[in-house]
């Protein structure tokens, strides 16, 4: 049985990105979410320490200079017209939020308080700027609280437990969805005259992730399906500081507030690494940095983590050290009072999953699989465009980590996936409402259902020889030792072979033990086990074949950038299963690529 339903826009994924669309489709047009989790779970309530916006609340800054960081950090394969686009648009966006009841951290006047971030500076001083306006250390969940009550005032439709199964094109066009209702085990059509996805991104590909377990590609594996290619899949960043062997994330926020990254001979070893901002470098100069360090065997007690210390005592006497001051000139100074109001979340972490207090004990960290880079193409206005001359297909959007607009580039700079998220959605919100109030709905087709029901079919008749778990596990263990923070030619070629094998057995050999309709969460694991080979395929596939170290793709073997061979984005399509690669420009608009310094 398939039940049909119809809307103007239908929008896929609850998280930040998803419900800011939502909100502005919704102003002009008739608008559903469909989300396989209630929208208050989303990720994006996970994100903690803050939106990047030059406010100038505390001190000088500028969209400008937020623009250049954005570039740089990217490590100049962003595009600087999407990018100068994102930056300017920050602090209008910002308090646009704060407009709609966001409850950000106030200072003393008033004003959104804002704390450093890595890899944001005053471009003029080159020192570190106060840029990421903050809500405690629970920024992403404000967000997400805020616009979800908004897009419920107006009246947006969701059908939550819902998992996407294939989108429909028809004709050149989107024309909806398929979905299958957990509750039910029911099979849904949505007929659309635009479709967004907003489904994040697929972390669960690595052993230790930040990421959530509802992180597993969907979108980018529904897309790529149906021969949309996937772009600059090979970047993925891993964040310096999740909690050790359990991923969940400690804030770059604690590093903005003064904590230090210390080795097991006691020493602050980002000194060696980023002689300017220390500790403030972008996330893969610092994930590299702690891998340099465990690889020199001065990991903890010869294990393979560090420690982030942001004790008081600790915290005073580098700034000391540093000469660091606050915004208006005092010398840098905290204690309790001022690190437990301003990371509330992450010293309860602390307490509750290590059984350390961060007030009393430095934390141990080590580098997480944190965010994509890469994802489905689109434009500025979140059109999705497939291929090397940026052709639209029309009605179709994507927004948030899923797609790849590309203002992040080779590294994502702290604050900017929040930001991106705002950003990105609501020009997909408002693009979807203007496509819809001027072309009809299109054709669908009697037949849309049926490729989604025999897949579904295919898994509950399978005959399970293995589980897909084991399968889920060896993914992990490979990606995580040849494509993770470190590459070379001779691991990412293992790891493609590897991830292929476990393809052709995960077709074969797993099947649903659980045959009920009803919550089957089995049956969805599995096929999103489906999506995340069909991710590190192609991202094992796009990184071999990129000769060069680049951001988050760091390669032993071409350990240099190429910027005369390699300025370029990465397509990936799915064809005849292999995957084919193809290339297209970088838009450099303003700034020629140069070395980064720290």
């Amino acid at each position: 049985m398939t039940t049909h339903h119809q809307h103007e826009i239908i929008i896929v994924g609850g998280g930040g990105a998803g419900l800011m669309a939502a909100l502005y489709a919704s102003r002009g047009a008739d608008t559903a979410v469909i989300s396989k989790l209630y929208p208050s779970r989303s990720h994006t309530g996970a994100a903690q320490g803050g939106i990047g916006a030059a406010l100038g609340n505390l001190e000088d800054d500028r969209a400008e200079w937020h623009a250049f960081d954005t570039i740089k950090g990217s490590d100049y394969l962003g595009d600087q017209d999407a990018i100068e686009f994102m930056c300017n648009q920050a602090v209008p966006i910002v308090y646009e939020l704060e407009n709609m009841g966001l409850p950000f951290s106030r200072t003393k006047q008033g004003r959104i308080a804002q704390r450093p971030f890595g890899g944001h500076t005053n471009n003029e001083t080159k020192k570190p700027v106060t840029r990421a306006a903050y809500a405690a250390d629970r920024t992403g969940h404000m967000i997400l609280q805020t616009l979800y009550q908004q897009c419920i005032r107006n009246k947006v439709h969701f059908y939550d437990e819902y998992q996407v199964l294939d989108v429909v094109i028809e004709n050149g066009r989107a024309a909806g969805v398929v979905a299958w209702e957990l509750a039910t085990g029911e099979l849904h059509t949505f007929h659309a005259k635009a479709v967004i996805f907003a489904t994040g991104g697929y972390g669960r590909v690595w052993e230790v992730t930040s990421n959530a377990y509802a992180y597993t590609g969907d979108g980018l594996a529904i897309v790529s399906r149906r021969g949309i290619p996937l772009q600059d899949m090979e970047f993925f960043q891993f964040h310096p500081t999740g909690i050790r062997k359990l991923g969940i994330l400690i804030t770059e926020g604690v590093r903005g507030e003064g904590g230090v990254l210390i080795n097991n001979d006691g020493e602050r070893f980002m000194e060696r690494y980023a002689k300017t901002v220390k500790d403030l470098a972008s996330r893969d100069v610092v994930s590299r940095a702690i891998y340099l360090e465990l690889q020199g065997g001065r990991g903890i007690n010869g294990e393979n983590y560090v420690l982030l210390d942001v004790r008081p005592e600790t915290v005073n006497k580098f700034a000391e050290l540093d000469g660091r001051t606050f915004p208006d000139g005092r010398p840098f100074r905290v204690d309790r009072e001022m690190i437990l109001k301003k990371l509330p979340d992450i010293i309860d972490f602390c307490r509750t999953y290590l059984g350390i207090d961060p007030l009393e004990s430095p934390m141990p960290v080590q580098p997480t699989a944190h965010y994509a880079m890469g994802g489905i193409p689109t434009n500025i206005n979140a059109e999705v465009v497939i291929d090397e001359n940026n052709h639209v297909l029309p009605g179709l959007y994507a927004a948030g980590e899923t797609a790849c607009v590309s203002v992040h580039g080779a590294n994502r700079l702290g604050t900017n996936s929040l930001l991106d998220i705002v950003v990105f959605g609501k020009q997909a919100g408002k693009h979807a409402a203007d496509f819809a109030q001027h072309n009809d709905f299109p054709t669908f087709p009697a037949d849309a259902a049926d490729a989604a029901r025999a897949e579904v079919n295919r898994l509950l008749g399978n005959k399970p020889v293995e589980p897909a778990a084991d399968i889920a596990k060896e993914m992990k263990a490979i990606m995580s030792k040849d494509v993770g923070v470190f590459r070379t030619e001779e691991g990412m070629s293992e790891a493609l072979k590897a991830v292929r094998a476990l393809k052709e057995r995960y077709r074969k050999n797993v099947g649903v033990a659980d045959q009920s309709d009803v919550f089957n969460t089995d049956l969805i694991n599995t096929w999103e086990l489906g999506c995340l080979l069909d991710a590190a395929e192609v991202t094992a596939a796009s990184a071999l074949a990129r000769r060069e170290s680049r951001g988050a793709h760091s390669r032993e073997d071409y350990p240099k950038r190429d910027d005369e061979n390699w300025l370029k984005h990465t397509l990936a399509w799915r064809k005849d299963g292999d995957i084919k690669l193809g290339y297209k420009e970088v838009n450099v608009s303003k700034y020629e690529p140069k070395e980064r310094v720290y």
